[in-house]
């Protein structure tokens, strides 16, 4: 049954065809929080991006692509986000499961670059022949490499959108322009969040911002206009509104692995401030699968609450 609420947020993208518009409702319908416009997706591509021990040797059933699926379903996450491989080792077994992403870009750290570029690894003929809803796709705003980037996306967007698939952007603000602490700072991660929107993203993935200000000539404006750098609420509904005025999905990183309490407590900030959601990984997998499903549960119980308000 579609809700009230997923009209609504299908309603902004009004310029979609029917297949993108039908892939985002299955985002929005599927799992525990079905329906109630809030998401939280599981994302595996840390194997690629962090490598393998690093990833996975903490809960070594990890290791395994399929595990990664069933952990999803169980915990009755919106969807699923691995690369290439993961995604065609189980694609088959869990077809109709549950909404995919693949990641059609990827980035290891074999090499130390200042202005890092991932690489696609994939296509969107990969993701239609796999049975995915959407694409996902990383942007570095900040990196001296971003415009090959952002170019890259264009493409990719353009061609997933015609093929009815919705468009996933990881806008992580990174480089040698920025500062370690600038890379989450509000106005930076509000910054990118829009740079994903205005290329066309359907939904934005970003960090959770800090109450730093990065730059000087925004920092002016932040203090001018009193912008509020507290609570984390006031922040996560900053940049929600800085992506469309919230006309568009943004959803937020689950970060390194964490105590439950500490997780628990973003993720109310993001509730109370109006994020659509969490995309957790390394939260998730490197908990054993039982403490994951537990956790996930009480993330979505937070989502659930504050939708029914």
């Amino acid at each position: 049954m579609m809700t009230r609420r997923v009209r609504e947020i299908l309603s902004y993208y009004e310029s979609e065809n029917v297949g993108v518009r039908t892939n985002l409702a299955r985002f929005l319908n599927h799992g525990r929080l079905g329906g109630t416009g809030k998401l939280v997706i599981l994302p595996v591509d840390q194997g690629f991006e962090h490598g393998p021990a690093r990833s996975f040797a903490v809960n070594p059933p990890a290791y395994n692509p399929l595990y990664h699926f069933q952990l999803a379903i169980d915990a009755g996450c919106n969807g699923y986000a691995a690369p290439l491989g993961f995604l065609e080792a189980g694609a088959a077994e869990f077809a109709g499961e549950i909404p995919l992403i693949l990641k059609l870009n990827n980035h290891d750290l074999l090499f130390d670059e200042k202005d890092p570029i991932s690489a696609v690894t994939g296509s969107v003929k990969d993701a239609l022949r796999l049975g995915c809803s959407a694409v996902g796709f990383t942007i570095y705003p900040g990196s001296a490499e971003r415009r090959a980037m952002y170019e890259q996306l264009r493409e990719i967007a353009e061609e997933a959108k015609s093929s009815g698939l919705a468009v996933v952007v990881w806008s992580y603000p990174r480089g040698s322009s920025l500062s370690k602490a600038g890379e989450t700072a509000l106005d930076v991660v509000a910054y990118a969040a829009q740079i994903a929107a205005q290329l066309g993203a359907h939904i934005v993935k970003v960090k959770l911002p800090t109450p730093h200000l990065e730059l000087a000539e925004a920092k002016k404006v932040y203090e001018a206009q009193r912008i509020p750098l507290e609570p984390l609420a006031e922040r996560v509904r900053h940049v929600v509104q800085s992506c469309f005025d919230g006309r568009r999905i943004v959803i937020f990183s689950g970060g390194p692995k964490e105590g439950d309490e500490s997780l628990l407590e973003g993720i109310n900030g993001i509730a109370q401030g109006g994020g659509f959601g969490s995309i957790i990984g390394r939260n998730s997998f490197q908990r054993p699968k039982p403490e994951a499903i537990a956790l996930l549960n009480k993330v979505m119980d937070i989502y659930a609450k504050a939708a029914a308000k």
